[in-house]
């Protein structure tokens, strides 16, 4: 592989060695093997301080030489975390803390990855060192910090007066406060709506913000945190009513609680994507979330565009909780009709729900043989699906009414 004498003692650590080769005047400490790596790099590499001290003992050492993946002894140190051997190399003034490998990975990106503080300390105490590199994929070490809530290395970063704390990242161009609050990082975001420089309100090239990541995501905590500041805004180019609705489809009942909290919203229009909040949730079998919403002031029988209640979605997906919610309460029409013509006991029967059935057949005012716009029946529907349960609760029902019709 090309490596010399002062190479294989270099990689070992045999010190004594290493003196002995070094003390000759026809020594080139320099000289790599094929692959492009140096007496410093494998000294490094292994943790070697003493042979690392030697060799940086020597004005003609080359600090910055790379192998053939262009990592330096810096980046492999830090990359092993081998904390003394960062010092010794950041101390030789002539080291480059900025030199990236291949994938534009910079010492100190590295060492945010990996959340050795001490090393990003030591890094950051570089006047030269840039905090705010891009490596390959356009993370920047904070942006990396804030993914990944290492609040301890965020601080040390903002510590930096050089550093942008509101620099977009790979994703959509997520700022480190949008990706911090996407992942629940309460305490970096916190951290982040401290510094003058970031905006609260920042659209991604989705329109949308951070307020809309930690909704979307379900985080309680960061959402309390952004909505505590007076200049956050609910009203984005995505919708309050956008946010509420994701929140109502996902069960986010805290957040849901914390988004009506706010002046002048309310809970009754449609969510931007089609369906109420109050659909949403009973769509998806939240039944808390449902009773909070009909808790407020809004029409229970919303409907999304093609005419589809909370009740009707409820009985669809078999949630006999909520459809008992829902029939409880005041103003829900158990029979509304969709676009289509077909009831909620229409749905429940189509897809085998034989206890929503039960507490639909329950209700005064539910129609047993109407059908829809096609001709089918709640009956026709259940035995074209061989809901054999179904077929048996509602034939001797069917038949009375065909009787009395």
């Amino acid at each position: 592989m090309g490596s010399t004498p002062l190479g294989w003692a270099a990689r070992n650590g045999h010190e004594e060695v290493v003196k002995m080769l070094l003390a000759r005047d026809n020594i080139d400490p320099n000289k790599p093997d094929n692959r492009g790596r140096t007496p410093l790099w494998w000294a490094t590499l292994n943790g070697h301080e003493g042979v690392v001290k030697m060799l940086l003992g020597r004005d003609d050492t080359n600090p910055n030489q790379p192998d053939e993946y262009d990592r330096t002894p810096l980046w492999l140190a830090v990359s092993e975390g081998h904390q003394g051997v960062v010092k010794m190399l950041l101390e030789r003034h002539d080291t480059n803390p900025n030199q990236p490998d291949e994938h534009n990975r910079t010492p100190l990106r590295l060492a945010v990855s990996d959340g050795h503080e001490g090393v990003v300390k030591m890094l950051l105490e570089q006047s030269d060192t840039n905090p705010n590199c891009f490596d390959w994929y356009g993370k920047t070490p904070l942006w990396l910090a804030a993914f990944k809530g290492h609040e301890g290395l965020v601080k040390m970063l903002l510590g930096r007066e050089d550093t942008d704390p509101d620099t977009p990242g790979p994703r959509g161009d997520w700022t480190p406060l949008m990706v911090s609050a996407w992942q629940g990082h309460e305490g970096v975001v916190k951290l982040l709506l401290e510094q003058d420089g970031v905006n609260p309100n920042k659209l991604d090239d989705l329109n949308k913000t951070a307020l809309w990541c930690a909704v979307f995501s379900g985080h309680e905590g960061v959402v309390k945190a952004l909505l505590a500041r007076d200049d956050v805004s609910i009203n984005t180019p995505c919708g309050y009513h956008q946010m509420l609705s994701y929140a109502a489809y996902n069960g986010h009942e805290g957040v849901v609680k914390l988004l009506l909290h706010r002046d002048g919203v309310g809970a009754s229009g449609p969510g931007g994507v089609g369906k109420p909040p109050l659909l949403w949730a009973a769509q998806n079998g939240h039944k808390q979330l449902v009773k909070v919403l009909l808790g407020l002031d809004i029409d229970p029988d919303c409907a999304d565009e093609c005419g589809r209640t909370p009740l009707s979605k409820a009985a669809e997906n078999g949630h006999e909780e909520v459809v008992k919610i829902l029939l409880g309460w005041d103003n829900v029409n158990p029979d509304k009709p969709d676009k289509d013509g077909q009831r909620p006991l229409w749905w429940a029967a189509r897809n085998g729900y034989e206890g929503v059935v039960r507490l639909l057949l329950a209700k005064e005012g539910v129609s047993i043989n109407k059908p829809n716009r096609y001709g089918q029946t709640p009956i026709s529907i259940a035995a074209r699906y061989d809901h054999v349960g179904v077929t048996s609760l509602l034939h001797p029902l069917a038949d009375v009414a065909r009787r009395t019709t």
